[in-house]
């Protein structure tokens, strides 16, 4: 042994020995001894509201039919699951890109999405349409809510600006188009011209709201808005007869003109408009509220009513008798005869203001019957009676029974 102890290989040899066996004692750094394999554990989790992308010659073709958004049910390892989740970083699409003009049901499909993982997708078929692309020119019509109108006012033709519009879309739906307006909105009152920016609205028949698009999309419309108002004289109209002993001596309202509103054309033939005042139940000074009559074509009047101060007259009654009936209007060549009333005379019933009624006579009246244009024969002619402008009066005989005869 002291031998070999003392030979150098004997030691290097042993000490090559000893390096082999701590060399193959301790671990190796590339793998890990409490690594331990166990199946992933699975779950599964529905995605909401994933867009979907659409495939197809958006440069011709208008496709309809396929929803905005989908859901998506995913089943797989949890890691990949919940990294599918919050990521989104997959794609739900329809390829239409081989896809011919009309209506068919196709699939959708989603892309990107880690193999290891299943999706289901709700709804996994849609009916789509493909429609071919075209454009149209359409004249715009302005619209607005006229009762914001101010009393007195009107509008006249809206005017656009540009009144027309290129619409583009689907040909079955540029064909339904019957409808293309422009919506002012405003809450203010009007009482001026207006000028605002209005959005396209594109309809059909039963104004249901057509997906096309719209260029240009606002367009400026100006709202002409003009005063319909007019300010005319209160005229008074006196209706029936005053009761017996009264006589009207003025009627007065407590407004003398009104505002009318109208079309242009019921004002410019407009010049007053009236109070009816019925006399024939007045026996006393008396004030009255009465509507204002306008004429059609009148859509309002201010005021509507108004106070009318009716002042009367008492009157007296007085009998004239003895008035000579006189004959007028007869030609030359005949000759007449009153045969009834046989004193030619008849007699009056007056009445009116006691001023002036106490002091008539016989000879403040006219009576006569005019006999113009009448021939040979008896007549009945009727009895005219002319006299003051202040008072009534009644003959107390209507006609009179005259012959008419050649002169001889």
């Amino acid at each position: 042994m002291d031998k070999l102890m003392d030979n150098p290989w004997f030691i290097k040899i042993i000490a090559l020995l000893l390096a082999i066996l701590l060399y193959s004692s301790v671990p190796h750094t590339g793998s890990k001894i409490t690594d331990v394999n166990v199946p992933g554990e699975q779950t599964t989790a529905t995605i909401t509201d994933i867009p979907v992308k659409v495939y197809y010659d958006t440069e011709n073709l208008v496709v309809s039919g396929i929803p905005n958004t989908v859901d998506m049910t995913i089943k797989g390892p949890v890691t990949h699951v919940q990294s599918a989740k919050a990521l989104k970083n997959f794609e739900v699409y329809v390829d239409l890109t081989k896809a011919k003009i009309g209506n068919q049901t196709v699939k959708l499909k989603v892309k990107n999405l880690s193999d290891k993982l299943k999706a289901t997708i709700e709804p996994g078929y849609v009916n789509v349409s493909i429609q071919e692309k075209i454009t149209k020119e359409f004249k715009v019509e302005a619209e607005f809510n006229s009762s914001l109108l101010e009393d007195g006012y009107s509008a006249g033709q809206p005017i656009v600006e540009p009144n027309k519009v290129k619409i583009t879309g689907a040909k079955n739906v540029i064909d339904r188009i019957t409808y293309v307006k422009a919506i002012v909105d405003t809450k203010n009152h009007l009482t001026d011209t207006i000028t605002k920016e209005a959005r396209i609205s594109v309809l059909d028949r039963e104004l249901n709201k057509l997906e096309v698009a719209v260029d240009p999309g606002i367009v400026k419309v100006t709202i002409p808005v003009k005063s319909t108002s007019k300010n005319v004289p209160i005229s008074i109209v006196q209706k029936g007869t005053p009761p017996s002993g009264v006589s009207i001596d003025s009627i007065t309202l407590d407004a003398t003109d009104a505002s009318i509103i109208g079309s242009e054309d019921v004002l410019k033939d407009t010049d007053h408009v009236r109070v009816e005042v019925d006399v024939s139940k007045i026996s006393d000074n008396t004030t009255l509220t009465l509507p204002v009559i306008i004429s059609n074509g009148i859509t309002k009047v201010t005021p509507q009513l108004v106070k009318a101060t009716v002042t009367v007259k008492k009157q007296g009654q007085k009998s004239v008798s003895g008035l000579p009936l006189k004959i007028r209007g007869l030609s030359n060549s005949y000759q007449a005869q009153i045969n009834d009333p046989v004193n030619q005379m008849i007699n009056l019933y007056v009445n009116g203001p006691n001023s002036v009624v106490d002091g008539l006579t016989p000879n403040d009246f006219n009576a006569f019957i005019d006999l113009t244009s009448l021939a040979e024969g008896n007549h009945e002619v009727k009895i005219q009676v002319e006299g003051p402008p202040d008072v009534n009066w009644t003959p107390d005989k209507s006609t009179a029974t005259i012959t008419i005869s050649k002169n001889a």
